[in-house]
């Protein structure tokens, strides 16, 4: 980073990045009015951007312009996208009720391809996951086959005791709590284990991501501070 050569601009970026970067590290001092300034900025851009990114790329090319510019189909279809969306509107107003069923249909939808994307991205490759792991075991590769059916059954036994812990059918015995048949909740607590270390990775992950941001935003203080330094000696 060589503030010379730097423009205005340039300069007044990098000296806010600075003092934001600052901002945020005076969490470690406790909840205070700078860090919640920062993130009310961090808050308040991360909204107007994602305002004019639906405003640019959804409303204007997939509503107005239709709607203003398109052909007679172009324009009926826009009006029925906007009449749902006005009723949605009506979320906002003392005529709450009026714009229920917009968001049922806006709900039922998003459940919909929620579902059916756990369907058919985790679930169904999770499968063929299970299944190609016993692949190796054809009779042309012999080599590793211990190790080769460790692993495939350390899959499938991840797998299912991972599914059965998210079983929550119980049996009802008078004078009893409802509770899971014995053999579910066992390889229930199976799953539980697998569940437990693929957090625990998650978390790892999250937290080198983390160490790694905080390492950058470290090394940008430093090369700032040191580039200012020069500058301020180079001018005596």
């Amino acid at each position: 980073m060589n503030i010379a050569t730097f423009g205005l601009a340039d300069f007044v970026g990098v000296f806010l990045g600075f003092v934001l970067t600052l901002l945020v590290f005076s969490y470690v001092l406790g909840d205070n009015p700078l860090f919640r300034f920062a993130a009310y900025i961090f808050i308040g851009v991360s909204a107007g951007y994602a305002a004019i990114i639906t405003i640019y790329n959804v409303l204007l090319p997939q509503l107005i312009f239709p709607l203003v510019y398109g052909n007679s189909g172009e324009k009926y279809l826009s009006i029925a996208m906007l009449i749902p969306s006005l009723f949605l509107f009506a979320k906002i107003t003392p005529l709450k009720r009026a714009g229920n069923w917009a968001m049922a249909i806006l709900v039922g939808i998003g459940a919909a391809a929620a579902v059916g994307g756990a369907i058919t991205g985790t679930i169904l490759p999770q499968m063929l996951g299970v299944i190609n792991s016993f692949e190796t075991f054809a009779p042309a590769n012999t080599s590793n086959t211990w190790i080769n059916l460790l692993n495939g059954g350390i899959v499938v036994l991840g797998t299912v005791s991972t599914l059965i812990y998210f079983h929550f059918g119980v049996r009802s015995e008078p004078g009893r709590l409802p509770q899971r048949w014995a053999f579910i909740e066992k390889i229930g607590k199976i799953g539980q284990i697998f569940i437990a270390t693929t957090f625990g990775v998650l978390f790892a992950g999250v937290y080198l991501a983390a160490l790694t941001a905080l390492i950058e935003r470290v090394s940008f203080l430093w090369d700032f501070i040191k580039e200012i330094g020069l500058q301020l000696l180079a001018s005596i």
